[in-house]
């Protein structure tokens, strides 16, 4: 529901500055409600995503484009099932223990749930962004190796572009 909203204040923005060009329902229902985009995000502009849906060519098979999404999708996918769920076993059993815990223990756990969270962002992100590809639309990315910032605002920067 957030992505739904974000994505509908998005384009309420776009329209109070004056950067939409059309009002088409139908436009705007794809614009707020284009699936891949709604999985992770990122939060798209009007005239970001528009251009790309009126494309003829976009609207045709590309097989590059195919290809590369259903490679992109996997990853994703495996960062998500292979990485992100058996981080996950480890950070519930500690935190469902957390009584029962020692120094070493807690750190285990604690790294764990932040290794889940990562690659299931990043996974979930990448998921978008293939299948999105399958329809010839080009997603600007949402991710950016957050722990490679420097600062917290780089962090946030790069966790939420």
């Amino acid at each position: 529901i957030s992505f739904f909203t974000f994505q509908q204040i998005a384009f309420l923005v776009d329209a109070y500055r004056q950067e939409t060009k059309e009002y088409n329902f139908l436009n705007y229902a794809l614009f707020i409600t284009f699936f891949p985009q709604l999985i992770a995000g990122p939060i798209v502009h009007h005239q970001e995503m528009m251009p790309q849906f009126e494309k003829n060519r976009n609207k045709q098979l590309n097989h590059r484009n195919l290809a590369l999404g259903l490679f992109i999708f996997s990853i994703g996918l495996c960062k998500k099932v292979v990485i992100a769920d058996s981080f996950a076993v480890w950070a519930n059993q500690g935190f469902d223990e957390a009584g029962k815990l020692d120094f070493i223990g807690g750190w285990i756990s604690s790294l764990s749930y932040t290794f889940q969270l990562y690659f299931d962002f990043s996974g979930y992100t990448d998921m978008a962004i293939g299948a999105a590809l399958l329809f010839n639309i080009r997603l600007p990315f949402n991710f950016n190796s957050p722990y490679k910032a420097l600062n917290i605002q780089d962090f946030w920067s790069r966790w939420h572009m």
